[in-house]
């Protein structure tokens, strides 16, 4: 197994992860991903310590707290060998205080994390989204707190807009706060918005990418096909609304350069996704899932080689998309181009 520094802190994390959204999964969304209870989750832990996976991310949404919980009791014993990040700032509920990162709730969310997980620290603690009503004083002093007590270690942001993860970096950075390290993003072949001002950001400002959904909502498994149904058993039947949206075209057109370099390298689908995306600037770490030992195999055979140059080439060119302004004419008149350096 590789391993990266996680951004520009001294955290060393392995270039892939494991997602635990599928412990203890229940409800519309998470019930589809897979439902691991302790000793299924006990099992597939130990195969990602023997591969040298060793940082589980989770959350507290997913499955109302269950797979912090599973989580927890699976990796007993053997805390000092595994790294956690989880995330808050979801709504867990109706009332007031049930969402956001107020100093309140923060505190509350974090304390009530560390119960789940039956541990005294989170190793990287990420803000699952943007509260556009605290202000960013406010929760880059209560993140202070957290650190400075020993119960987070490392803090991250996922699915920030660009303007207020710098604007969160600069008030740390003028009131020597921590600054965010991570950034977890929805980033494959068939999703690479994050390119087009994020990771421009992550290179400038030292946050490292953590990618959530590298095979794209399970589209890119190798079993979606054009002019096919969508298989039986794929969560797609049940959580389709919740995905990232892709045109079809555009999907069957980076299926079929997949399938292209699949027949020339002998890799599967997912492993050949997971690997062009470990190739790109500012990436970290790939959070890989799995409802069972044999996916969670495969993913792990993402790694260990690379994708040729021509075979990257071949990718790039079918997963390209025109990007939104301001970057369209960046791309479309030269006078523009000329000014611009792309980071891709």
């Amino acid at each position: 197994m590789e391993y990266r520094q996680l951004g520009a802190s001294g955290l060393r994390v392995p270039v892939l992860s494991f997602g635990t959204g599928t412990f203890g999964g229940s409800g519309p969304l998470f019930g589809p991903w897979g439902n691991s209870d302790v000793d299924e989750a006990r099992r597939l832990i130990d195969i990602c310590l023997e591969a040298g996976v060793n940082l589980f991310d989770t959350a507290d949404v997913y499955s109302d707290g269950a797979s912090e919980q599973v989580l927890g009791q699976a990796i007993q014993g053997r805390r000092d060998q595994v790294m956690i990040s989880t995330k808050t700032g979801l709504p867990t509920g109706d009332g007031p205080g049930d969402w956001g990162v107020s100093r309140g709730r923060l505190i509350g969310a974090v304390e009530g994390a560390l119960r789940r997980l039956d541990t005294d620290h989170i190793d990287l603690l990420q803000l699952h989204a943007f509260d556009a009503s605290t202000p960013a004083d406010e929760l880059l002093a209560t993140l202070d707190t957290l650190v400075s007590s020993g119960k987070v270690r490392y803090t991250g942001v996922s699915n920030y807009p660009g303007w207020a993860l710098m604007e969160a970096q600069g008030i740390a950075e003028r009131d020597a706060r921590p600054r965010f390290v991570a950034h977890q993003v929805y980033y494959s072949l068939i999703g690479r918005a994050y390119e087009a001002d994020l990771m421009p950001l992550a290179a400038d400002q030292g946050v490292g990418a953590l990618v959530w959904s590298p095979l794209g909502w399970g589209r890119l498994t190798g079993k979606i096909r054009r002019d096919a149904p969508i298989p039986e058993g794929s969560r797609l039947h049940q959580t389709a609304a919740f995905a990232p949206p892709v045109e079809d075209e555009h999907l069957y057109r980076v299926v079929d350069a997949l399938d292209a370099v699949a027949e020339e390298t002998g890799k599967t689908v997912p492993q050949i996704a997971i690997n062009w995306l470990l190739q790109r600037p500012t990436v970290s770490s790939v959070i890989i899932g799995a409802r069972n030992e044999e996916q969670l195999r495969q993913n792990l055979g993402a790694v260990g080689w690379s994708l040729t140059p021509g075979q990257i080439a071949a990718l790039d060119a079918a997963s390209d998309v025109l990007p939104p302004y301001p970057h369209t004419p960046y791309r479309q008149q030269e006078g523009f181009a000329r000014l611009n350096t792309s980071l891709v």
